[in-house]
């Protein structure tokens, strides 16, 4: 049950700070939090990460629909095995996935409002790379990914180790 309260928690919070966003700021407004390092920067997003696969709504509506099924099927068969680290990873992507399905189902884009901008000299060659603008849910899904994967590290170790 608690893996499901990361979930809601993940999604009340993405919800919440894209209100924020549509209410309090136009769309291309900027506001530094960090310099230019960190801004917020309100965008809309009619495509997937990266902006690819733009006006895809009706694809992503359903993809979504069929991964929020299949988290939720494996996340009652990974809490019943006694894991903890799947589990949370699989709350933190679900609640990721279904904030983005509510703005796409609803507005037909995604509120994206996090930017970070990159400035250095890499071995005497000046660097200057924004990375695209993303949202909570995005955060939730990526590192939720990241935590499947270390979680299917750990366990193949344990496997090996077991072997």
């Amino acid at each position: 049950m608690i893996y499901y309260i990361y979930a809601v928690i993940v999604l009340i919070l993405d919800q919440v700070t894209k209100w924020l966003i549509v209410n309090n700021m136009t769309i291309g407004e900027s506001r530094p939090v960090i310099g230019e390092f960190f801004q917020i920067t309100s965008h809309r997003n009619r495509g997937a990460a990266f902006g690819i696969l733009q006006d895809q709504r009706w694809f992503f509506i359903v993809i979504t629909i069929i991964i929020a099924a299949g988290v939720i099927w494996y996340l009652q068969k990974t809490r019943k095995e006694g894991r903890k680290l799947l589990p949370f990873a699989l709350g933190l992507l679900l609640g990721g996935a279904l904030g983005n399905f509510i703005d796409r189902a609803l507005f037909g884009e995604v509120v994206d409002f996090l930017q970070f901008r990159f400035q250095f000299n890499w071995f005497g060659t000046h660097v200057d790379y924004t990375y695209p603008i993303f949202n909570v849910a995005d955060s939730a899904i990526v590192v939720g990914v990241i935590l499947i994967f270390v979680d299917s590290l750990i366990s193949w170790r344990n496997e090996k180790k077991g072997a």
